[in-house]
């Protein structure tokens, strides 16, 4: 703090202040020393001075005199001392803690990287795998890519993976390093996004390739699950193309099966009806009884005219007379016979005994035969939709191709040791920052 006092008015009494501020080689000017002071860091005192002048009315003339200089450590404040050890605190310690963690305890982690694509085949009858390949689409296959992600990461490939694995055993602690090994005894949940944390996989939407990566702290344990990860996903790939072939089989077969059936009864209702009516069928007995009816016809006009001519040369008692009448009466009594079982004659169309007259034969085997005609050709489109499905089924089946096989890697790249550290401090580093801030921030504000 500036510390304000009166000189001598003599000149003769100058104090050690003044003789001291002559023999500095710089000196400064009076705002900068005021800035000063009103900062906290100046050290200088002023000293109001009296010259002998002339004029004894003008303004004396301010001069800074230098006093003894402060330890640092009292110029030091608390809140700086706070904020230096709030630093040191919970960002350099910790910092320096993680990165001797990361440089001297991780332990080495190795990958084994593979890349496959879940294809479909197009086109059927390619001629080498060079051309099944370049007929191959991935337009169908992009929820099989995202299932299969989600089946690497799920809790039934971990259990998989146990089976065959012993997943404690491999991923247990090396060293001192307790942080990246798996714990014996752990729960379902937390071995689950353990085995997250250790594998990762990639798709690739424009080119629909996915790649894995294993972390062990064996390559050679790592190459084997990543492995067995790829033939699992084979499999599952396998059952859902199987799924959908046989879905789609199993929907044209129950279409056949049903057409089958319907067939199979308009085709027995044909036949009890022929045995009914002994007559295969009755459109032709209809056309015999017309031509019958028809000559019967015809002859009844001959005898109406012959005996119309007889009536003219004889009398009605005559033997030619009686036999022509008699014959009339018999042809007409046979045609009223065969236009009844022609048809019923009624105005309704309705007949007493339908299985008798020809009409009423004829509208049931016509409503037979077109049930058998439909059901004949709906069993030859199912058999049609049956074939193209059996061949789509065949030309769309998926299949996990795999043109990188799982590597086996010879240089441990993890863990990020120096990454991890610079991530460790910049995040400890920024934490401590916006803490300082807000409270700064609260402190000005109240």
């Amino acid at each position: 703090m500036a510390i304000i006092r009166n000189a001598a008015p003599g000149a003769a009494q100058k104090d050690d202040a003044v003789d001291r501020l002559k023999s500095t080689d710089v000196a400064k000017s009076k705002s900068v020393h005021l800035l000063e002071g009103l900062l906290g860091n100046d050290d200088r005192v002023l000293v109001p001075h009296k010259l002998k002048t002339k004029a004894p009315n003008k303004l004396h003339r301010i001069i800074t005199q230098q006093v003894k200089k402060r330890g640092w450590l009292s110029s030091i404040r608390l809140r700086h001392a706070m904020i230096i050890g709030s630093f040191v605190a919970f960002v350099a310690i910790p910092a320096t803690l993680a990165s001797a963690y990361m440089i001297f305890v991780a332990a080495d982690q190795y990958h084994s990287s593979a890349s496959f694509s879940v294809r479909s085949i197009e086109a059927a009858g390619t001629p080498d795998i060079l051309g099944m390949f370049s007929q191959a689409s991935t337009g169908n296959t992009l929820s099989d890519s995202y299932i299969l992600m989600d089946f690497v990461r799920s809790e039934r490939m971990l259990a998989e993976v146990e089976k065959n694995f012993d997943l404690e055993k491999i991923y247990a602690a090396r060293g001192l390093d307790y942080f990246y090994g798996m714990a014996a005894g752990m729960p379902l949940e937390s071995k689950l996004e353990y085995w997250r944390s250790m594998i990762d996989i990639n798709f690739d939407h424009a080119s629909g390739i996915m790649q894995l990566q294993v972390k062990a702290f064996d390559p050679q344990q790592s190459q084997e699950i990543a492995t067995f990860v790829i033939k699992q996903s084979e499999a599952l790939i396998n059952d859902l193309s199987a799924s959908a072939r046989d879905g789609v089989l199993r929907a044209a077969q129950d279409e056949v099966h049903r057409a089958e059936s319907r067939l199979a009864k308009a085709r027995t209702g044909v036949r009890q009806y022929r045995d009914a009516s002994q007559e295969v069928n009755p459109v032709e007995g209809a056309k015999l009884a017309a031509q019958l009816i028809g000559g019967l016809e015809a002859q009844l006009v001959q005898m109406n005219a012959d005996l119309a001519t007889a009536k003219t040369q004889m009398s009605d008692d005559t033997p030619r007379m009686r036999v022509l009448k008699v014959r009339i009466a018999s042809v007409e009594e046979q045609l009223a016979s065969e236009r009844q079982r022609l048809g019923s004659g009624n105005a309704d169309g309705q007949s007493s005994d339908a299985n008798g007259d020809v009409a009423g034969r004829i509208q049931k085997y016509e409503i037979l035969e077109t049930e058998r005609e439909f059901a004949e050709r709906a069993y030859t489109v199912s058999l049609g939709s049956l074939e193209k499905a059996r061949i789509d089924a065949s030309n769309k089946q998926r299949y996990l191709a795999v043109f990188i096989e799982p590597t086996l890697s010879q240089l441990a790249q993890y863990p990020a040791r120096f990454l991890n550290s610079f991530l460790v401090a910049l995040g400890l580093l920024f934490a401590w920052a916006v803490f300082v801030m807000g409270y700064y921030n609260i402190r000005d504000r109240t």
